[in-house]
This record gives structure tokens, C-alpha cells and sequence, in this order.
């Protein structure tokens, strides 16, 4: 009887750690079915219809840090409008996109220039990448130049590459903001071609709203190719943890 006393006393120790491990998953998933719930609705509320969110990690264990994703075609105020709301949910830890970029706890992530950026704008300071005109099809006389753009690149894969297109004032403005990222995304197209991944590659327009400085808006020069290389500090999805008190 002695013997028995602590082995039954063992086992209901650890029928009750089952039970309890059992209750906590299911009180996880539900806390992040609860999430993914309430940020299906915040991302229609923003018009970010073809944005989706996910609340499990790499290893399918529910997560307070979801990850966004099909934001490829959306513009980057609606981007930065429905990561900032979703982030802003009561018991979201932390809000990633899975093409790279992240948002954290509300508030953009730190973000520092690489040493890429400064060796690309070396290469544009002489030389411009063209495109054919009023098109967003790029000169074939550029097509050298963008191979050296990304080999300068490649040291920094890993980092988020911006590739923003601009243009003169010459024309009107919607016309402009679509040439612009039509443009943006023909090089971006150009340097995935090149082997620079995908998911680290982000452009966009912005038409002629940003004219270099010193120059007249309508001059020439305004028509160009821009690229920033940013590091970000990665955020590890982790299991759900309590929520702190509402």
C-alpha cells in the first residue's frame, strides 16, 4: 500500500498537468480565433479586401503575432492603414507582413539605411534607367545598368529593398501616380529576373509630388528610379501567451 500511495498520487499529478495542458491549448486557440475574427472584420472596415491575416506560427501553435498577407497589390496607405488598425486590436502582440516588412505593437519597427543604398546611388548619380517614353517599358540601352543596381544589392539580401518611381509634372497627376508605380514595378520585375527574392522587393509611385530638389517640377530630371535598403529588426511569432488585464 505504501508503495501504490505515491504512484496513484503521481498519476493524478499528471492526469491534472494533462487536463490543464489541454485546457490551455484550447483556451489559446479560442484567444486567437477570437483575433483572427476581429481582424477579418478591422481589414474589410479598411478596404483591405484581399489582405489575410494569420494567428499560428511555423509550427501551427496559435500566436498573438499574426502575419499579413496578399497586400502585394494594394497601395501603401491602405498597407500601412490596415497594419496599424489590426495592430491597434486589444491582445494583438505584434503585426508582420510575410513579403517582410513589420509593424510592431502599434508603431513602425526602427528601420536603419544599409551600405547597399549608398553603392546604388553611386551608380545613379551618372546614369538614369530609362523607359520607353510615356511607358513603363524600360530602355534596353538600361539593361546593364540595372544588372549592376543588382549586384550592388545582393550583399544586403535579407534587408527590405523600396523601389519608388517618380516623374516630372508634365502631365496629370493620376496619370502620373500610375506611370510611376508602373514604372516602380518594372525594375522591380527586372531585379527578381536578376535573382533578388521577391518577398524583400517593395515599389510603389508617387508620381510627381516628390520633384528633386532645385528643380522646377516640370523639368525632366524629375523622372527617375529611387531606392532605399533598410534593415528591420525581426519580431518571432511566439505561442499565445495570457492577456494582460483589458
Amino acid at each position: 500500500m505504501q508503495i501504490r500511495t505515491p504512484i496513484a498520487i503521481l498519476a493524478g499529478a499528471l492526469a491534472v498537468t494533462a487536463i490543464a495542458i489541454g485546457g490551455a491549448r484550447q483556451g489559446d486557440a479560442e484567444f486567437a480565433k477570437r483575433l483572427s475574427d476581429e481582424t477579418e472584420a478591422v481589414i474589410a472596415a479598411n478596404d483591405g479586401a484581399p489582405i489575410k491575416a494569420r494567428f499560428t506560427n511555423r509550427w501551427g501553435h496559435p500566436t498573438r503575432h499574426t502575419v499579413l498577407s496578399g497586400g502585394e497589390s494594394v497601395d501603401e496607405a491602405t498597407r500601412d492603414r490596415v497594419a496599424k488598425a489590426v495592430a491597434a486590436i486589444d491582445g494583438v502582440g505584434g503585426v508582420s507582413w510575410s513579403d517582410g516588412s513589420m509593424l510592431a505593437q502599434g508603431a513602425e519597427m526602427p528601420l536603419s539605411p544599409l551600405h547597399c543604398q549608398e553603392d546604388v546611388n553611386a551608380l545613379l548619380q551618372a546614369r538614369t534607367i530609362r523607359f520607353e517614353e510615356s511607358a513603363s517599358a524600360i530602355d534596353p540601352a538600361s539593361s546593364t545598368l540595372i544588372d549592376e543596381v543588382a549586384l550592388a544589392l545582393r550583399p544586403c539580401l535579407g534587408s527590405i529593398i523600396s523601389i519608388t518611381g517618380h516623374t516630372d509634372a508634365s502631365g496629370p497627376e493620376p496619370g502620373n501616380l500610375q506611370l510611376s508605380r508602373d514604372r516602380a514595378l518594372a525594375v522591380q520585375q527586372s531585379l527578381i529576373d536578376r535573382g533578388i527574392p521577391a518577398d524583400g522587393l517593395r515599389a510603389k509611385g508617387v508620381g510627381s509630388a516628390e520633384p528633386v530638389a532645385g528643380l522646377s517640377p516640370q523639368d525632366p530630371a524629375n523622372r527617375r528610379i529611387e531606392f532605399a535598403v533598410v534593415a528591420t529588426t525581426p519580431l518571432l511569432p511566439t505561442p499565445v501567451d495570457t492577456p494582460g488585464p483589458r
